[in-house]
């Protein structure tokens, strides 16, 4: 099925594919916003001037836009129907915790008041208590090609802290916090509302923010500080930034704020570039890395935790910029929320992201290295790449769980669980050190069930938030894995950079990942559409002598007679011959080419390679010796199967495979319990 002609072909597609000078996105919505934050009514202000282009075939008669923060305006909202007022390990306390909200007061387009007729419209669920989405209906459709300019005033309140927003004591982290209009497909709209298992999708564009908070604030937000002017109690600072499609920011007034300069020349050694332009046969100038302004934005409690921030962003920095094209940015901001702030940690958004620790955190442990180089990955396959996060969550979980894993077992040698995918600090949670990154996301995805959903799926029609996380992060990340290890690690690395070089400010669906990969549509369409599972199996060996038979036998034309006193004799023998019976035999609905090491106690090793297109193999073995150990997929390319303990036979009991899985074995039944806590 996967012939070897299939890799050259692929890696032919991803040479072509690869650019040579750096994409650029097309600015669609562009945004000038100006707000002014009231710290005691914890709410802002805002005007904000859209600059919206119709890049369709299409006229536009109505825009959409989100309101996402309406999903924590009531207990009616989609969001909160979902989540039940718990999500990411946050609990909603209903009767303790303030509501927040967006309102629309005015907005205009050419002078002309659009307010009284907007309207809020429930695409996905026909809620009408969700107030997450609007229609604005026009009075002259937007032309293909025409840009149109719109007003907004609006007042944001925010919550207390709570799924990626929100305040905590003196804390603020501002994310999803202005109307922000959504992504125009074709003919249609695509503004989905705000669900507990989704995150974002929007378009490309310029940002120009002026925030005004209080002078004693500490601010940290996407994108470069362009001025500051003090004015009484308050000061006002303007950011800048072009191709992204988000923008967040957060103040306190005790950050421990330290800023340091990733050098890409000394980072990066020469013979890391060489390695690069000989890989993906591209010049220098394509393969360096570029220098990135880091700003670490710290809990004072945890200042000693300061070097272990910097390392993991700037091995994060390299290594996804060496495998996959240079971050193109020149900053980046990483906060580290308080304690009592949890909810808005592990969170991405474009040069800004949110991380999370513990004071009690060890050296050894991966908290908060995980979690830094995770949201970090998201810069590549959400920031850069412009995953739809709400219809193809994998696309970015997924990727980012496979090219994480990559970046601590090479950096790191060891990998926890994940649950920094849930934006939970690791340390919170039982883990065992491990060199294999594998092994911790196979735990949890057989824990939480392998067979509930197809991977893929919208993100809030998955069957519970279990579901969700298996399916949007672990699940992809073992199949991303298993494509790798089954085409080889360098022509694996080639395709991704094309793929990410590609699609570079452009939004992906999952057919064009798909593309990149000619011949391999077989694999895709049985790990990615459907829920089948890997599971192949040894299932039955057999070591018979083999006795002469009494009688008069034909062999090659010639007539041989074997009388008793030739069977006497010949079971007088020592180096008698066995029959060796081996089956192999495929449980799960997955179809792949399989791996088979036979290995007889003489030494002898035979390998085999099956197809598996029908239920079950046998080979059968005339030899001196008999079978010791029987192997199936014994190098686990296949990091999908979902039962690796029936993968081998051994005629003697290992003990220390029965260790091994053992205590496997409690370890993600421990941390399933954990997980459940989480998403439940």
């Amino acid at each position: 099925m996967f012939h070897r002609r299939f890799r050259f072909l692929f890696l032919l597609l991803a040479f072509a594919s690869a650019l040579a000078a750096e994409n650029k996105a097309d600015l669609i919505a562009n945004y000038r916003i100006s707000a002014r934050y009231n710290a005691t009514e914890k709410s802002l202000d805002g005007r904000e001037t859209l600059t919206w282009t119709n890049t369709s075939r299409f006229d536009v008669p109505d825009l959409r836009f989100h309101l996402y923060m309406n999903a924590f305006k009531n207990e009616k909202s989609t969001f909160n129907r979902e989540s039940r007022g718990q999500l990411r390990g946050d609990r909603l306390e209903k009767d303790k915790s303030p509501w927040g909200w967006i309102d629309v007061k005015r907005l205009s387009l050419a002078g002309i008041d659009l307010t009284k007729s907007i309207e809020f419209i429930h695409p996905d669920d026909k809620n009408a208590d969700d107030q997450t989405v609007i229609r604005v209906p026009l009075a002259t459709p937007v032309k293909p090609g025409e840009t149109i300019e719109l007003q907004i005033e609006f007042k944001t309140k925010f919550p207390k802290v709570f799924a990626r927003t929100g305040y905590a004591g003196t804390f603020l982290l501002a994310g999803q916090w202005f109307p922000k209009i959504g992504v125009r497909e074709t003919s249609a709209w695509n503004c989905h509302q705000f669900h507990a298992n989704s995150e974002f999708f929007a378009d490309y564009g310029r940002y120009d923010v002026d925030l005004t908070v209080p002078s004693n604030q500490i601010i940290g937000a996407t994108g470069e500080l362009v001025s500051k002017t003090a004015t009484g109690d308050n000061t006002t600072y303007t950011f800048h930034q072009e191709n992204i499609h988000d923008f967040a920011w957060t103040i306190q007034p005790n950050y421990l704020k330290l800023e340091r300069i990733f050098r890409a020349d000394r980072e990066v050694s020469e013979a890391e570039l060489q390695t690069v332009m000989k890989r993906h046969n591209i010049p220098r100038e394509e393969a360096r890395l570029t220098d990135v302004k880091v700003t670490l934005l710290l809990q004072p409690e945890h200042a000693s935790q300061a070097e272990r921030h910097f390392k993991s962003t700037f091995q994060a920095i390299k290594w996804f910029g060496l495998w996959y094209g240079h971050y193109p940015h020149r900053t980046l901001t990483v906060v580290d929320p308080p304690h009592n702030g949890n909810g808005a940690g592990g969170m991405e958004y474009p040069t800004f992201i949110t991380a999370g620790t513990s004071w009690l955190t060890s050296a050894n442990d991966g908290d908060p290295e995980e979690v830094v180089v995770h949201e970090f990955g998201h810069q590549f396959w959400q920031g850069q790449v412009g995953s739809n996060e709400f219809e193809a969550a994998w696309m970015d979980e997924g990727f980012n769980t496979y090219s994480t894993g990559k970046v601590m077992d090479l950096v790191y040698r060891r990998r926890n669980l994940g649950l920094s995918a849930f934006g939970i600090p690791i340390g919170w949670y039982s883990t065992v050190p491990t060199n294999n990154t594998i092994e911790m996301n196979r735990s949890a995805y057989l824990g939480i069930g392998p067979k509930l959903d197809d991977l893929a799926r919208d993100a809030w029609q998955y069957r519970n938030a279990g579901s969700y996380a298996g399916n949007s992060y672990m699940r992809p990340g073992l199949m991303l894995t298993t494509l790798e290890r089954i085409l080889g690690e360098e022509p694996m690395e080639r395709v991704m950079r094309a793929y990410q070089q590609k699609y570079r400010y452009r939004h992906p669906k999952p057919e064009d990942f798909v593309a990149m990969f000619p011949g391999m549509t077989p694999y895709f369409d049985q790990t990615i559409f459907g829920s089948n599972v890997i599971d192949y199996k040894v299932d039955g060996v057999t070591s018979k002598p083999v006795k002469p038979l009494l009688g008069v036998f034909d062999k090659g034309g010639a007539k041989i007679t074997v009388t008793p006193k030739d069977l006497e004799k010949a079971n007088k023998k020592k180096d008698e011959d066995y029959l060796n019976t081996i089956f192999i035999r495929r449980e799960g609905e997955v179809v792949l080419p399989v791996e088979v090491r036979i290995t007889f106690k003489n030494g002898e090793v035979i390998n085999e390679k099956w197809d598996g297109a029908y239920r079950w193999v046998k080979y059968e073995y005339t030899r001196k010796s008999e079978v010791k150990q029987v192997e199936v997929d014994p190098g686990h390319k296949l990091a999908l199967d979902v039962n690796f303990a029936n993968n081998s036979w051994t005629a003697e009991p290992d003990l220390s495979v029965v260790v091994k899985w053992s205590s496997t074995l409690l370890f993600w039944i421990q941390n399933v319990l954990h997980i459940a806590s989480v998403v439940a």
